[in-house]
């Protein structure tokens, strides 16, 4: 992975929104993953729930302007991310966590994401401290030494979450960032999500219902490429008060949803 040494030709508006869609279809080689979707989030933690097979992985591929639309309009952080002149200035106030993310196994913790803060265009006088405080926010201050082929899955997950973090970025978008960390890690990680949605845009794409429910400011469930529902979590926990499957009125409220977007389909 390369950086570019020149300077940012185009900023992004501070105080827009993170993610505005409108009819926004993704392609993945000739499945239509995602279909005439509209979408706006703001700030806060925005959980993105869906079944195996429901975009949510293409969405968020797109989000990170990793993929490009097929068609529709994409807005982030008020930029057009079909504008190539922009594209620059959109990665580097966001922040990734693919479901699958590469790294260099002989790297520590820090030299990781040390270098992930450099292609996100960190400051280099800045680089060292921002690296370090996102360590210490994910809890691995014991561990920033050590190769990453050393941790244990967790572990290098929370890694990837550090590296996420470390620009401070301004939209965050984390793909299934809670698998193979434990019960108590994962309470923690709930904290942090609440700490890093005060004023930043958050999407957490997850298959966990509560972890949606217990940290999140807005629910967006997707099911075949489409918005089913969109709304707080105390909506999503009504819906499963008497009705749908599942061991807490969050899981049945979700289960209904999907029964009654498919009996309609």
């Amino acid at each position: 992975m390369t950086r570019s040494s020149t300077a940012r030709e185009v900023q992004t508006p501070q105080h827009a929104r993170g993610v505005d869609a409108a009819g926004l279809v993704v392609k993945v080689g000739k499945h239509l993953a995602v279909r005439g979707l509209d979408l706006s989030l703001g700030a806060g933690v925005h959980g993105l729930l869906g079944p195996n097979g429901a975009g949510k992985t293409s969405l968020m591929r797109t989000l990170s302007t990793v993929i490009k639309p097929h068609g529709g309009t994409l807005h982030l952080l008020g930029a057009s991310c079909t504008d190539r002149r922009q594209l620059r200035a959109i990665r580097s106030r966001l922040g990734y966590l693919p479901q699958h993310f590469g790294f260099y196994p002989r790297f520590t913790v820090r030299d990781y994401v040390e270098y992930m803060a450099w292609l996100r265009e960190v400051p280099k006088h800045e680089i060292s401290a921002a690296a370090q405080r996102a360590i210490d926010r994910v809890g691995l201050t014991e561990r920033a030494g050590s190769r990453l082929k050393a941790l244990s899955g967790g572990m290098v997950r929370r890694a990837g979450i550090a590296q996420a973090i470390v620009n401070d970025p301004a939209l965050l978008l984390l793909d299934e960032p809670t698998v193979g960390l434990d019960p108590e890690q994962r309470v923690e990680f709930r904290n942090l999500l609440r700490e890093l949605g005060d004023g930043n845009c958050v999407v957490v794409s997850t298959h966990l219902v509560e972890d949606v429910a217990a940290a999140c400011t807005n629910v967006v469930v997707m099911d075949k490429g489409e918005r089913v529902f969109q709304g707080a979590p105390a909506d999503l926990t009504r819906l499963g008060e008497s009705d749908g499957i599942g061991d807490s009125p969050a899981e049945r409220g979700y289960s209904v949803l999907l029964r009654e977007h498919r009996s309609a389909a």
